[in-house]
């Protein structure tokens, strides 16, 4: 048996890492991970290891995902055969050298060629065991070629290469070379014919020069291999001289052949996105269609309807249209009128809002999105202790295990079930005032449509607030962020077991105990059958249902917004070692010493400006610098996912102070003068712009333009159901009879509104196809194979420009 966990790594950065699953060949883990990519990337890469108390963790295995492979595996489970790990095929980073042949003649009178290397500069290397002192030895060699350093033409040979070594660049993965290295390269004696640069064709081909990267290590097994580059002299034969950027690339016998299967498989559920977004302007006619969805009539014919009546799932719809009308504050008005068209469809009371219609997955959405923090002020402490606490919770008889009492197990859940129930309807006035007002409109719409029944103004509510947001978050705690990871099987059922509780608790349904398949849930269902709990749910629905109800509480205790291990340091010197925890919350940054007492706090209003630190002033990655009046705070994180987090948050609660700076230092104060200007005054002004603002909106942190290009692709994607949807139309306006089958699935209520809109959008989303094609064209005249944005070795280039030479030909 073996303790394993998982990391996931943007190439060879760790950016996450799973709980360790003990004493298991099968571990399961059920995480989710989510981040922003903050920069340019080969691979994503999972790695499995089996952890081990007194040696260092060892690598069981891997899977490597090429970036321009993850389409193929976007968003459905696939099973991936785990690959060996060898040092000689962990490579990553890319190199620029420049190649220069010239002709010489030696004293002797023999011709010779003499070919200048330059390795000017790396980037991206990786860190091995926590540093990278890098560097390159460059060789020239080929089978029928005698190459040495001497100034004169040596007789002919064996083939042989002589190894050329830079200096090595300490505590840098970004390494400055810049250095020439000189290669003498003769011709067989019986060779005479003098020419210029005209080398044999097998001469040409079969030599190459081959520049491999190391990491001087200090350890007893050797220096580390970083990655290799092999260049054929054939890329010399139209120009004497070459430069160019290269991926580096494993050894050849890096990818050791072994029997697949050996070391198992890992199951993973790869969801990639990558928005290609214009400027604002490109997107406001389709965004105003969009915007004015809450007033057509009927809300049918509107833009935002259509998009959820053509999109495969409601979901797809529902993400980008709600995050693009909470930006622009218009998400109640389109609720409100795409819920009051469902309940005007809707027949039976029972089944109001029971389906994934667009309004149900538009609230629920509006609700992950606005309703997150109230969910973890209101259930995160008692899910934590129950989490910690493991009491025993089973009361199927079928399971019990020995040794336990199910009275005493029935009693620890009613414990639970009471106060998790308490805490959720004493919650009221902390509800968000966005989730208030959608869940009044429902109220008033439902009682309006079913007058004769009473109840249904509240289970329109509870069908949300308790069905799909607090239930759930109980069942799955990890998916809200309630805790960090998957929890354990018994801490699973227990939640389980109060998740069904309070569900039917808050339906508010005549016969609670017969709406349990189980017999034991029935049976223990009867210690809430008391009328208190359903006033309880009643008054926390009218609270948080209530026209005009608003928080009365202004924000008195801090809200914690993050919380990380960060290295921290004055302006002066290196950063010390990360300490161990610390809250970002709305009002300080607080960073802490052992035993979780505050060093000292950092008023979020002092926050002048939060900027990159560049890699140069420390010598270390993923550092960035928080500025205040009297001083800078350089702040290291432990990854790049990390360090952008980091940025982004303080950036976004500081982003309304009123002395913000415009200018600032990217390197540090060291050693009496700024490295990046020389300034010698600490008080220098910065010598660059600070990076653009973001959103002032702490929770709701949105980019109305990518969430625009994100609905102009699914209109895209589903253009032939757009056109279906106009045929629908036109069969309606002209057609009493029975329709095709095709066409029944679109709700329209009014054919010709719906077609209008149909012409609208299908014109506009054209128009922003061509704008995207006319760009694509535009950046493949202009793109250069070699350069540094897409070094030689760029795979999804190679597809890029193979996508656009078939393109360029159908258009032909």
């Amino acid at each position: 048996m073996r303790d394993c966990y998982c990391t996931v790594n943007l190439d060879q950065e760790e950016v996450f890492r799973t709980k360790i699953v003990e004493k298991s060949l099968c571990p399961f883990y059920g995480e989710d991970f989510y981040c922003e990519i903050p920069r340019s990337f080969r691979h994503l890469s999972f790695y499995i290891f089996d952890r081990d108390v007194f040696r260092r963790d060892s690598i069981i295995g891997k899977v490597a995902i090429q970036k321009e492979d993850l389409q193929k595996y976007h968003n459905r489970d696939t099973w991936f055969q785990l690959q060996h790990v060898d040092a000689d095929s962990e490579v990553q980073g890319k190199v620029h050298l420049e190649l220069r042949l010239s002709e010489v003649i030696t004293d002797t009178g023999v011709v010779c060629h003499k070919l200048a290397t330059r390795i000017l500069e790396c980037q991206g290397l990786p860190i091995v065991n926590g540093q990278c002192d890098p560097y390159a030895t460059v060789t020239l060699a080929g089978p029928y070629r005698q190459v040495a350093a001497t100034r004169t033409c040596p007789a002919p040979g064996p083939a042989g290469s002589e190894a050329k070594k830079t200096k090595v660049k300490k505590k840098t993965n970004n390494p400055q070379f810049d250095e020439v290295f000189y290669f003498e390269v003769t011709r067989p004696c019986s060779y005479s014919r003098k020419s210029h640069f005209d080398f044999e064709e097998e001469d040409v081909d079969k030599l190459e020069i081959r520049v491999d990267l190391w990491n001087a290590s200090n350890l007893k097994f050797g220096d580390e291999f970083l990655g290799e580059l092999r260049i054929p002299l054939k890329v010399l034969r139209q120009s004497s001289s070459y430069e160019a950027w290269y991926f580096l690339q494993p050894r050849d016998n890096g990818s050791k052949s072994l029997k697949p299967g050996d070391l198992g498989s890992l199951r993973l559920n790869v969801v990639y996105t990558e928005d290609h977004v214009f400027s604002s302007d490109y997107y406001s006619p389709l965004r105003d269609l969009l915007l004015k969805s809450a007033d057509v009539e009927p809300v049918s014919a509107s833009t935002a309807h259509i998009l959820g009546e053509v999109c495969r799932e409601k979901q797809e719809a529902a993400i980008p249209l709600v995050r693009l009308f909470l930006h622009y504050g218009r998400v109640v008005p389109f609720i409100s009128a795409i819920a009051n068209a469902e309940v005007r469809r809707t027949q039976d009371p029972n089944t109001i809002f029971r389906g994934n219609s667009l309004t149900s997955k538009c609230i629920d959405e509006t609700m992950k999105l606005a309703g997150m923090h109230y969910l973890h002020v209101t259930l995160k402490p008692t899910i934590e202790e129950i989490c910690q606490s493991h009491k025993p919770c089973e009361i199927d008889p079928v399971k019990l295990k020995d040794g336990e009492n199910l009275e005493n197990n029935m009693e620890n859940l009613r414990q639970y079930v009471d106060r998790i129930f308490n805490v959720i309807t004493k919650s009221g006035v902390s509800c968000p005032t966005v989730m208030c007002d959608i869940f009044f409109s429902l109220r008033e719409a439902a009682a309006k449509r079913f007058q004769d029944d009473l109840d249904v103004r509240y289970t329109a509510v509870s069908s949300f607030i308790f069905l799909r947001f607090f239930a759930p978050a109980i069942l799955s705690p990890n998916l809200f962020q309630l805790t960090p990871h998957h929890t354990d099987p018994q801490t699973s059922r227990t939640l389980t077991l109060i998740s069904k509780t309070i569900q039917t608790l808050g339906s508010l349904s005549k016969s609670k105990s017969a709406s349990f398949k189980e017999s034991y849930m029935a049976a223990f269902y009867e210690f809430f059958n008391e009328q208190k709990y359903a006033d309880a749910v009643k008054n926390f629905l009218d609270l948080i249902s209530s026209s005009g109800r608003r928080d009365p509480k202004s924000v008195e205790q801090p809200i914690l917004l993050k919380e990380g291990s960060l290295a921290f340091s004055p302006k002066e010197g290196r950063p010390n070692p990360p300490n161990p925890a610390r809250p970002l919350g709305l009002h300080s940054l607080t960073p802490l010493a052992a035993g979780d007492q505050p060093l000292y706090s950092i008023p979020i209003e002092n926050i002048l400006a939060v900027e990159k630190l560049e890699e140069e002033s420390f010598k270390m990655k993923n550092m960035f610098q928080v500025i205040q009046p009297e001083r800078a705070l350089y702040i290291q994180a432990n990854n790049c996912v990390e360090a952008k987090a980091w940025i982004d948050i303080l950036t976004k609660v500081s982003q309304c102070n009123q002395k913000r700076l415009t200018v600032y230092h990217p390197s540090a104060y060291l050693n009496g003068h700024w490295l990046c200007c020389r300034a010698s005054s600490d008080t220098a002004p910065g010598c660059s712009p600070c990076t653009g603002g973001l959103p002032a909106n702490i929770q709701l942190d949105i980019d109305g333009d990518r969430e625009t290009e994100r609905i102009y692709s699914l209109f895209n994607l589903y253009m032939s159901k757009l056109e279906k949807m106009q045929e629908a139309c036109g069969s309606r306006s002209v057609y009493d009879g029975p329709e095709q089958e095709e066409y029944l699935t679109f709700i329209i209520d009014d054919p010709q509104e719906t077609y209008k809109t149909l012409k609208q959008v299908i014109a506009r989303v054209g128009a922003l196809e061509q704008e995207h094609a006319q760009y694509k064209r535009d950046k493949f005249k202009k793109t250069k194979y070699g350069s540094q944005e897409h070094p030689i070795g760029d795979k999804s280039f190679q597809s890029y420009i193979r996508q656009q030479s078939e393109v360029s030909t159908h258009s032909i």
